[in-house]
Parts: structure tokens; sequence; C-alpha cells
């Protein structure tokens, strides 16, 4: 039985097309049948007007082939052999008298959970699937565990309100992202989901289905493999999209489920490079310039454009603009690893830093002093918030663009890579009333995320959470957000104070960067709230010593600090060219000097996909140090940090280095990965 969402979300047990709701409501006179109590006959007749329905329309091949594209005819064709065998069944149970009697007056839920039971002894994985596609979408992402009852409710009741459906309703109040929506959509339809962000749009593909039509059919091509068109569809119920990529192609197209979030972040960028190559365009533009016919007024807005628009499109984190004596060169920050990019004609480098000063609002007189500024920019039908700063060199004026998404999805704490014991330690202690929770780092290792992550762990219906941040990375719905605006005045210790007054339950510290902030930590915490914020430090014990240097009162400190996270983010072995290999002995003896016993293991041996780095995304990997009894009278009386990094190690502490090892030996990341990010 096919399913759709209603209105592109809401799920249940509909079909994909009038035959298939015919089928199903033939289906419900027996169940209506049953729950009134009629006699053996109706009930015998009923089943009769069924299997008659059943044998007139899914004997059909065309119709067969028609309805259930996604899956592939064989299978369904098969899956459906197996219904009508289990409808003579029950016919002739009912014939002899086989079917208890409490069963003619049960509530139709009851009785249909008695029909999924047959058919499970018939098919084990038919009977699954049915099941799956009867459950309401609020009770299978409960079963999941992705939303809470209380969750559903507020969504419900804003859901009348605003009259939008309920999947976008639960996304806006941010009880469940994009991804996490679609996932159980494409379990639930049997399809297979495909994250857009982490995948290798084929410029083929896309030359090969014009945008328009891929937009008005609700699609999205991905690859050409072995001559087969694949494609991404937001809606399983999405007959059109398949039709439409059969028609053009002449074959079955191979079908995936794709999030709604994705698609809008991937599907414009992705036509906009396939008729754009950034290298050929700034090609002309080198040529224009150097021929002395450049119209600069036009093009200086179109190359800062297209510099930017490229770093979105390699997802950087970062673009440098570095002056050398003859050329510009731009770098972008992917992963983590600084990448060269571009190199272009030194006599745009004066108007570059011009137009950016103008859009991020800076003095475009002052060349000799250090600037900060932002702007805002839609790109690809997407908001970013670009932060800017210049620096003078002995060459020119270099140019840091921060490249931040604001609307960036939420994630679970147990979906950022942290082994499980990481990930169960954090929700206990999210759990506690009060009390400082830290999660240090350097720039870039993804605190501000695991710091968010975690926020999902609480319950933001019972509890008044307030941050406090430089800038609002995520905009989440019942957590009461601020931004700190120094040139105003207002900055963290200021906006700390007010919101004591707030009554709040938790309190989100975007860093704790001076004394005053420190104290203001302190004083929170020991007032009975739960203060998180973020630190700088190389690790977890390494934090103690800052934060006294930052003027923490040791007493206060060792009685109110209940646990540091430290955090580094690694590069994965790209999935499509990974490959196995055997170490070399100094690499043993690294696993072997940490107590593990390690001979193969896996790199990236660099493809298409990846653009032969032989990585793709990145993990975290973390250490984490609560605080003992034994550690608090160690900070209490000044030991070493050799001597807490001794005690921490008692209380289960695994360092990061080691962490690192167990990614390694899992297959996720590289030794020398490893060896980089953390030393």
């Amino acid at each position: 039985m096919g399913i759709q969402w209603s209105d592109s979300y809401s799920v249940g047990i509909e079909a994909i097309d009038n035959q298939h709701k015919e089928l199903l409501a033939r289906f419900d006179r027996l169940i209506v049948y049953c729950e009134a109590g009629r006699g053996a006959e109706d009930i015998r007749q009923a089943l009769a007007f069924l299997e008659e329905y059943v044998n007139t329309h899914f004997n059909d091949e065309e119709a067969l082939m028609k309805l259930h594209r996604f899956s592939g005819y064989q299978e369904q064709r098969a899956q459906h052999a197996y219904c009508k065998e289990w409808i003579k069944t029950l016919r002739a149970e009912v014939a002899v008298g086989e079917i208890p009697a409490r069963h003619l007056t049960e509530t139709p839920k009851q009785l249909l959970n008695w029909f999924l039971k047959h058919i499970s002894t018939v098919d084990v994985e038919l009977g699954t699937m049915l099941r799956n596609s009867a459950a309401p979408l609020g009770d299978l992402l409960i079963a999941k565990g992705l939303l809470t009852l209380k969750q559903l409710n507020v969504a419900l009741n804003q859901q009348r309100v605003t009259g939008a459906i309920l999947g976008e309703t639960l996304i806006s109040l941010g009880f469940l992202t994009a991804q996490e929506f679609a996932k159980t959509i494409a379990g639930q339809s049997g399809l297979e989901y495909l994250d857009l962000r982490t995948f290798s749009l084929s410029d083929q593909a896309l030359r090969l289905i014009p945008k328009e039509t891929a937009q008005k059919n609700g699609y999205i091509p991905l690859e050409i493999r072995d001559g087969v068109l694949s494609i991404g569809i937001m809606n399983p119920s999405n007959v059109v999209a398949v039709d439409n990529a059969f028609h053009l192609t002449g074959a079955q197209p191979k079908v995936f489920l794709v999030d709604y979030d994705g698609y809008g972040d991937i599907f414009e960028r992705a036509y906009f490079f396939a008729k754009n190559s950034v290298q050929q365009r700034l090609e002309e533009f080198s040529d224009k310039l150097n021929s002395g016919k450049a119209d600069l007024g036009v093009i200086i807005p179109e190359l800062t454009e297209l510099l930017i628009m490229d770093g979105i499109l390699k997802m950087a984190s970062d673009i440098h603009m570095t002056p050398s004596p003859e050329v510009l060169h731009v770098f972008y920050r992917i992963d983590g690893v600084l990448t060269y990019g571009h190199c272009l004609p030194k006599l745009v480098q004066p108007l570059l830093v011009s137009r950016i000063k103008i859009m991020a609002q800076l003095d475009i007189t002052e060349q000799r002093l250090p600037q900060d500024g932002a702007f805002t920019q839609q790109y690809f039908k997407k908001k970013y918030d670009l932060r800017v700063s210049t620096v003078p060199t002995i060459y020119g004026e270099n140019i840091v663009i921060r490249v931040l998404s604001t609307q960036g999805a939420l994630r679970h704490i147990s979906t950022l890579g942290l082994n499980e014991a990481v990930v169960e330690t954090m929700r206990q202690l999210f759990n506690k009333s009060h009390g400082i929770i830290l999660i240090t780092g350097p720039t870039g290792s993804g605190k501000t995320t695991t710091l968010y992550s975690c926020l999902r762990e609480l319950d933001l219906l019972e509890k008044n959470v307030i941050t406090i941040e430089d800038p609002v990375e995520y905009h989440l719905n019942f957590v009461r957000q601020t931004e700190v605006n120094e040139k105003s005045g207002y900055t963290f210790a200021s906006s700390a104070r007010t919101f004591m007054r707030q009554d709040p339950d938790v309190m989100l510290l975007g860093e704790i960067r001076d004394k005053e902030t420190a104290q203001i930590a302190i004083r929170g915490s020991i007032t009975g709230h739960l203060l998180l914020s973020t630190l700088h430090a190389t690790d977890a014990v390494a934090s103690i010593p800052r934060l006294l240097d930052l003027g923490m009162d040791k007493l206060l400190l060792s009685s109110t600090l209940l646990a540091i996270l430290a955090q580094r983010l690694v590069r994965r072995i790209c999935f499509y060219c990974k490959e196995e290999y055997e170490l070399t002995d100094k690499e043993r003896a690294i696993f072997s000097n940490a107590g593990m016993d390690v001979k193969r293991a896996y790199r990236g041996a660099g493809c298409s996909r990846c653009g032969n780095s032989g990585f793709a995304g990145r993990t975290s990997i973390a250490e984490v140090m609560i605080m003992s009894v034994e550690i608090r009278e160690l900070i209490y009386s000044g030991a070493s940090t050799e001597a807490i990094f001794q005690a921490a190690q008692r209380g289960g502490l695994v360092p990061l280095f080691t962490e690192g090892l167990n990614q390694v030996a899992a297959g996720y990341t590289t030794l020398q990965e490893i060896q980089r990010v953390v030393g």
C-alpha cells in the first residue's frame, strides 16, 4: 500500500492514486462491518468485495507499473501476491468460524493490529512495512524518540492557529530537524534518504534536466550511473517527478528522498554553478581587466559576489583575500583546512577591499588600522551573516570573511559523532539544576554547535532558557536569545546582569572571555541556575588554569564547576573512495603506546566527489572531565595540571588523542588527521 504526505507532510494510510484509495475504502468497510458486530455472512461478502477488487486491479500490469514506480514492479507484485493469499486465508477462516467472536466488536485499531499480525505470518517484512505505514506521524516520531507527547500537543495547537502542515510546524518550532523528519518519512515509505549537503551532484545530470523542469516537478537530478538517472524528491508520493524523469531519459530513475532544507540549500546553487564555471568567469574578468576595456563599476561587484558564492558552494567557513607583491590570492577554509582557491590581478586588490568595506559599513579611507564589520546577504535564496576583518600588511590590506548561515539546523547531540559514553554523560549533566558546564576548544572546533545540541536535551517547555551570544548562530523557539553589541555597550557582562532578573532556569553565555563574565558565571551558578558556556583552551584540564587566570576564586570554581568537555573536529574519510591499508611499524607503535593493537586502517584515495582530498565532512572527538571530589580538592589546593589530569583519568577521562585513535581504528578518519588536529 502506498504512502502519501497530506499537503506534502502529513503521513497516513493513503495511497498514491484513486485505485489505492478505493482499495482502502473496501478494507475500511470490512473493519466497519467487524466493529458493528455484523455476522459472518456480511464479513464474507466484504471480503469477497475486497478480493474481487484486488483480483481486478492488481492483475493489471500497466496499473501495477504506474502505482509502484518507487520500489520496482517485481517487488511490489510479489508483495501484493502475498496480500491476495492473506485475503484468501482470512476469508477461509471466516467461513469456518475461526475468527474469535471478540474481534467482531473490537475497535478498528485493534482489528487492524489483528489483521497485520496475520499478514506477518505470511511475510514478516511486508507486515512490518504495513504496520509502520499505518502509524500516525506523531506516534511514529514519539516511538523513535524524536518527539515528546508534550511537544506534539504544542505543535498541534500551533497548527490549529496557523493552518500550517504538521511537519513544517514541528520543524519551525525546533522540535526536530528537516533531516530527522525526512529520514522518518523515508523509513516509512521504503525509500533511501540522501543528504544533499554531503553529496556531489553531477554536472552531467544537471545539464540533462532543465532547471525549470526539475523545479516544476519537485525533484533534483543527482547523477547518472550506468545509464540510470538518480533523482531526489521531497515527497515520497511524487509520481509526477518519477514519470517526468522517465519521460526525459527513457529509463526508470533511481529515487532517493531528500529533505526540504537540503533541497533549498543545494538546488539553486547547483544549477547556478553548473552553468557558471567559477574559473571560467574569473578568466573572463582577468581578460577584460588586462585589456583595459573593463567596466570596473560592474566587474568588481560581480567579482565580489562570485568569490563569496564560490565559498558558499565549497561550504567554506572563512574566505581569505591575501595580497602579495604581484597578485591577490584567495583561500578558503574548508573542513578546518586552508585551501588555495584563486589568483587575481593586483589591479583588483584595492577595489575589492573597498567594495567589501562598503558592504560591511567600514571606513574605506582608513588603511592603517585593523577594522571589523559585518553584513547580511542572501545567496541562493538563503540568508548569510558575513563577518569581515581587515588587517594592514606590507602588501596591502588582508581581508578575512567569516561565513555564517542564519538558518542552521539544530542537531541532536547523538548525531555529532561523539561516542556513546560522552553523549550519555552530557545528557546526565544537563539534567542538573545548577552549576557550570563548559565546552572548550580552539576557534572553529564546533563548540557552539555542541552547546546548542545539548539544549535539545532540555525540556524547553518547562525551563526558561536565556542565551547571550556574539553572534546568534541558531535561531530557536522557546529560547530567549540576545546578541551582544559591544559598540553600544551591550556586553556579555551587562546582558548577563540583566538576564539574572528574567527568572532563568538555564543561562547560556556564548563565551567566558574576561574576569567580569567569569564572575557572573559563578554568581549565576551559585544562585541556583545551570550555566552553559564556552572557553578557549587546548583541553579539559588546561581550562582550569585558564579560568583561574581570568580571576575566578578557587573555592567558588571548585564548588560550582560540574564538567568540562574539550573537543575537536576531524575530517571524515570519503565514503566513495575509502580504502584499507596496512599500518607501518611506526604507526602501529603509536597505537601500541595507547594500549591498542591495530594493524590495518583506512584512508581516502581521492575522487571527484571529495575533490580528490580523500575526505568528506567532519566529525567530533571529545574528552569529558567530571568534577569529582578529588579534582575539586586539587583545584582548591592549587595542584598542578598534571595532578588534575591523573585524577581525571582515574575518574574516566579518555584523552582527546586516545579518542582520536579510536576513531581511526573504527575507520572514520586517518591517523594523519588526528595528529594534525590534536598533535
